[in-house]
């Protein structure tokens, strides 16, 4: 099948740091090529890929201190990949709703990963004119805003089944992300001084959040107990989630995934998360770790994590949230939309099949 993945330009594929649209793509972009897929990827010039690349733009934007307009060279790579639609059987978007306009008259079949969240007003009368856009959802809890969306799927998101994990529990807890408000590194810094254990928090701060973190994280920081790593790549990823004890995950808002989850079950390390958005979807609550609802819960939940089975959980991780599976799970996506496909003059606008309105099972669930 020929396919073409579209990314953001905000960061590389994959991501040099911090990253998680531009991950989940590059995951997926390899996997597919893997299983004898022709793909082409639309992404920064310094992306690297096993596919064929085509740079909408030199480097990663988010890096880029010389850019100041990063639409732009989003409106250049839309422009391209419309020109080269037909030289497709698929296009598979992860810009948001930036191409609607353009997709919705092409007469290739294609598709739209929404990654981000949902729950914005503007976003009801956007969803109202594009009600025949296919999109698909990274869980169940991401539609509830937007429950009339041409859904197709839930696709769950999937890392590569990288061997190096830890059986055994370590002595620190760990955050892995953002610090910003709705990420909560305050509860995670609260549940380590009551616990008494040591956190180690590996994230990025945003401009955006730079007067937040100044204010009301970093003086939290002072605490002994708590060791700010700052941001990391992939790569030191596995050491420092495989020698945690556990990862916290104490959000605050509705999270449609949560990649650092997965990433965290990858290495065999439960999860102390909230129970907001995704996260009953992706966290088996006393198998992989522990959904709780405040920070008495989670706690408690903390006495209890040694019980849980290590191995367990990097075996729950390769059945539920493995790159082989989220790829078969689109590429069964791709078929079921080229099927759809009727034949259509040059001018006709296509109107694909309308789908998810229903009850489902979401891709990547157990039966």
């Amino acid at each position: 099948m020929r396919i073409a993945q579209v990314a953001p330009l905000y960061e590389s594929v994959p991501p040099r740091l911090y990253g998680g649209t531009e991950r989940v793509v590059s995951y997926l972009t390899e996997e597919l090529v893997r299983q004898g897929h022709d793909v082409t990827l639309f992404a920064s010039g310094d992306s690297i890929t096993s596919a064929r690349l085509i740079p909408a733009c030199r480097n990663a934007l988010r890096l880029d201190k010389g850019c100041v307009d990063r639409l732009a060279p989003h409106i250049v790579m839309l422009e391209r990949v419309a020109r080269e639609a037909k030289c497709f059987d698929v296009i598979h978007f992860h810009v948001d709703y930036l191409h609607y306009p353009l997709s919705r008259r092409i007469s290739v079949p294609h598709v739209t990963t929404l990654h981000g969240r949902l729950d914005l007003p503007e976003l009801i009368p956007l969803y109202e004119e594009f009600d025949d856009v296919p999109v698909v959802s990274i869980s169940d809890s991401q539609r509830a805003p937007l429950p009339r969306a041409n859904w197709q799927a839930t696709v769950y998101h999937g890392l590569p089944d990288q061997p190096l994990w830890s059986a055994s529990p370590g002595s620190y807890f760990a955050f892995l992300g953002r610090i910003s408000p709705e990420k909560r590194v305050d509860r995670a810094v609260e549940i380590a001084r009551r616990v008494g254990t040591k956190l180690r928090v590996a994230a990025k701060v945003d401009a955006v959040d730079a007067d937040y973190f100044r204010a009301e994280i970093e003086p939290l920081f002072r605490d002994p107990l708590i060791e700010f790593v700052g941001e990391i790549g992939e790569s030191e990823k596995p050491k420092f989630l495989g020698e945690a004890r556990a990862l916290l995950f104490p959000i605050d808002w509705p999270e449609p995934f949560g990649l650092a989850m997965i990433e965290s079950l990858r290495c065999g390390t439960p999860v102390v998360a909230w129970r907001c958005g995704s996260v009953p979807e992706v966290i088996d609550d006393g198998m992989t770790g522990f959904v709780v609802g405040d920070l008495d819960e989670a706690v408690r939940a903390t006495a209890s994590l040694e019980q849980l089975d290590r191995h367990r959980i990097r075996d729950v991780f390769e059945s539920r949230f493995s790159a082989s599976r989220m790829a078969a799970d689109y590429v069964a996506v791709y078929e079921r939309l080229l099927g759809q496909q009727a034949p259509m003059g040059d001018h006709a606008l296509p109107r694909l099949v309308r789908h998810g309105h229903h009850s489902h099972r979401a891709i990547g669930a157990p039966a």
